[in-house]
């Protein structure tokens, strides 16, 4: 089974110019085909493979226009790879799985450095306090002995994010994670006022955006936001289009301070998803059943939107997925029409006058009194319709 580790690394200067300078170049490649072929498609109806694209940007693009020969000063690898994701993103569009591939920009820092082993007999160097990443050299690793010892790297990449450098790298791990002993299996509901209530745990995970940290990072970030928007207005209005250096790493300055806060709660949201997700792991269920929620439609209730984007459900999901098939645990997704809150968990019986604002759940048939939340998660946990997750 192969397994993923990030961790963020300490380059050196000429090391970040490098990875940078990589990432500018898979960038523009990126971009490079799918405007190329969004032109061959409205033109004649046709779609250039990545194999195709990669043999004219060599040949033919490569040899008419000697002025873009920086492209060769980085890594083929990473050329290589930037050909086949936008390749794999207008493979998806056509299967409609998703939208038309959208052009990547350097803000959104969504472009990663990409390397791999050059043949099978040879492998990526890595210790315990460093990584030897092609083309860069060694550079050192900030979290010391997080990637487990005589293990084979196939491929990883590095990114940046708000000035900071991460490496993730693909290792295959045949190390058997399984439960000998489980336990009964347990429901998960997860909500707004509760990040999840689980069947058989008492306490219920509480919504980490609720917390005082998190409500001062984002109001600290409105600010910043707000100074970066002022800039901008401020340069319009005087008609600086052609400004000096000065104010454009003013700008610049601005818009690190939007990321550095925009990461940091991205990182606390994330963290509290791992821990939810151990602890519920640890308890060692049979199995775990959790609604198929129409994130989607949630998000159309303009009062509730921002709440639910930040809960992060499908991330939840998908994590817990992969955590799942690595411990052999039997992950269940009840269909999303399935009343969980309004079934009685006691007799069995259907409440359909249940509100949204009704916490406390009450059966009209037994008098049972059960919290909502935990209600719907015992029934999810005694659900008999299902699918296993893939």
């Amino acid at each position: 089974m192969y397994r993923t580790y990030k961790t963020e690394i300490n380059p050196s200067k000429e090391q970040k110019e490098i990875i940078n300078r990589t990432i500018g170049v898979f960038r523009f490649i990126y971009n490079f085909y799918i405007s190329y072929n969004k032109e061959i498609y409205e033109r004649s109806g046709e779609f250039i493979s990545g194999m195709n694209f990669s043999k004219w940007l060599n040949n033919e693009y490569m040899e008419n226009n000697p002025e873009k020969s920086w492209i060769r000063e980085v890594s083929s690898k990473a050329v290589k790879q930037s050909i086949m994701n936008a390749e794999t993103a207008f493979k998806k569009f056509f299967k409609k799985q998703s939208g038309f591939p959208r052009f990547k920009k350097k803000r959104d820092q969504d472009v990663k450095m990409y390397f791999v082993k050059t043949d099978s007999k040879s492998k990526i160097r890595y210790e315990r306090h460093r990584i030897k990443i092609p083309t860069i050299g060694y550079s050192l690793i900030k979290e010391k002995g997080y990637i487990p010892k005589d293990k084979i790297i196939i491929s990883g990449t590095v990114s940046q994010k708000a000035g900071r450098y991460y490496v993730s790298v693909l290792i295959d791990d045949t190390k058997d994670r399984s439960f000998r002993d489980l336990n009964e299996g347990m429901g998960i509901d997860l909500g707004i006022n509760n990040f999840a209530v689980c069947s058989n745990i008492k306490e219920p995970f509480k919504n980490i955006n609720k917390t005082k940290k998190v409500k001062g990072l984002e109001k600290y970030l409105k600010r910043q936001q707000r100074k970066l928007s002022r800039k901008y207005e401020s340069l319009k209005k005087r008609n600086k289009v052609e400004e000096g250096e000065a104010t454009k790493q003013n700008i610049q300055k601005q818009v690190r301070k939007v990321q550095v806060v925009h990461q940091k709660l991205n990182n606390i949201r994330e963290n509290h998803i791992n821990q939810v997700i151990n602890k519920i792991v640890k308890t060692k269920p049979s199995y775990i059943t959790i609604e198929d929620l129409n994130v989607k439609g949630m998000m159309k209730n303009r009062h509730l939107a921002k709440a639910i984007k930040e809960q992060k459900f499908y991330e939840f999901r998908v994590k817990l997925t992969y955590k799942c098939k690595v411990h052999k645990i039997e992950l269940r997704i009840a269909d999303r029409f399935y009343p969980s809150s309004k079934l009685c968990s006691k007799c069995g019986s259907l409440n359909k006058n249940l509100k949204l604002k009704d916490r406390i759940y009450k059966c009209p048939e037994c008098s049972c009194e059960i919290d909502r939340d935990l209600n719907a998660s015992i029934n999810l946990a005694n659900a008999k319709v299902y699918k296993i997750a893939k």
